[in-house]
């Protein structure tokens, strides 16, 4: 048996969204997802990411994909009237490998595709001895053409929903065929076709941006894996940025002020009733904080910490705590190492670029001092 390589085809100037494939969905580039599902087949054996995006090297290698290879396509296969085939055969031009190898053709447009969606594809392809599969969903929808004529029922016995088969639509998540194929047909799929089918909220593609939207609320619903468990016994966060909202207030008399948000105040208090340990971990040192960190009944107070990750290493080994069990909450900088090293993360909307980019943060919708803690205190909770 051959290989199984996944072709994944980005490009920029996307017009209806501008740069769709590096926007963050779900706090993540679109184009991470069906990468890391592809990455976690059990199946696929190498990734190939198809791009003429200068800035993609350098996102995607913070993922530390051990399948994935970067291909630079041609401008003339990146244009606005290109074809997806045509720059896939543009590789299949330059790398020469063994016909008999399946090609795993995905859109990052569909971000739906977990994992064991291409393992059964594949096991599917095999079994029926096919020469190619795409994937689907059922589509139970009564359709008419332009000049209002039905297409798949007789309207004058409109059957109801659960006794209709529908038709199958495809839903642009993947199609695999074999190399020899794609160049004998110039085509995606040919042969004896088969199909795949997958649930029917995939069917959204990330086109427009009221897709996106949908889109990202049905990802949440039904592809993120909950984060929350018994194992988060620590719930930590930063100051500036996202207790406040990182302003300064000065006064006449030489004081100053930090403005904090109530609905934070509550969220900690819920926490301690579920015997969560909560606390503040900034790097200055003030007597503002410390009055606030008493008003909250926190049960943890660490000002003037240099290093966040050192800090919380030590914390760790003095008191025999799992750092998998320690959740933090940051926007700059400072907190990078330490959210890059925890597995419970969070990080307002407004936080610096390089701190959205980690690895399975979740990025909340709130800005610093907008209730960002309680906003992921409920994410939490909801979740559990």
């Amino acid at each position: 048996m051959g290989n199984n390589i996944a072709f994944v085809p980005i490009r920029s100037g996307s017009k209806s969204i501008p740069q769709k494939n590096l926007k963050l969905f779900c706090g993540k580039p679109l184009f991470y997802w069906v990468i890391n599902s592809l990455e976690k087949s059990k199946s696929v054996d190498k990734i190939v990411l198809a791009s003429n995006i200068d800035e993609v090297k350098d996102i995607i290698s913070e993922f530390n994909f051990s399948k994935l290879e970067y291909f630079e396509r041609s401008e003339q296969n990146a244009q606005d009237d290109s074809t997806t085939e045509s720059v896939l055969l543009e590789y299949l031009s330059l790398k020469k490998d063994n016909p008999n190898d399946k090609i795993i053709l995905t859109q990052v447009t569909s971000p739906f595709t977990q994992p064991e969606d291409f393992d059964k594809a594949l096991i599917k392809m095999n079994q029926d001895k096919l020469d190619s599969i795409f994937s689907c969903v059922e589509f139970k929808r009564f359709l008419w053409n332009k000049n209002s004529k039905p297409i798949n029922y007789d309207f004058k016995l409109r059957p109801r929903r659960q006794d209709f088969d529908g038709v199958l639509l495809e839903n642009g998540a993947f199609y695999i065929s074999t190399i020899k194929n794609i160049i004998e047909s110039e085509n995606r799929i040919s042969g004896k076709i088969g199909s795949y089918i997958m649930p029917e909220f995939t069917k959204v593609e990330v086109d427009e941006i009221h897709d996106w939207i949908i889109a990202e609320t049905l990802m949440k619903k039904y592809c993120i894996k909950n984060t929350f468990n018994s194992k988060i016994k620590f719930l930590f966060s930063d100051v500036d940025g996202v207790l406040t909202d990182s302003g300064m207030y000065y006064f006449n008399s030489n004081d100053e002020s930090k403005k904090f948000n109530t609905r934070d105040g509550y969220a900690f208090e819920i926490l301690s009733k579920k015997g969560i340990k909560t606390g503040i971990i900034t790097g200055e040192k003030t007597k503002i904080v410390e009055k606030r960190a008493k008003k909250l009944k926190l049960d943890f107070l660490f000002q003037g910490v240099k290093d966040k990750l050192q800090l919380i290493n030590k914390f760790c080994n003095d008191n025999n705590v799992d750092i998998n069990s320690i959740g933090f909450i940051g926007d700059d900088v400072n907190d990078l190492k330490l959210l890059s090293a925890l597995k419970f993360k969070a990080c307002p909307n407004d936080a610096i670029d390089s701190i959205k980019q980690i690895p399975n943060i979740h990025i909340l919708s709130k800005s610093g001092g907008d209730g960002v803690v309680r906003e992921y205190v409920e994410y939490l909770l909801e979740n559990e």
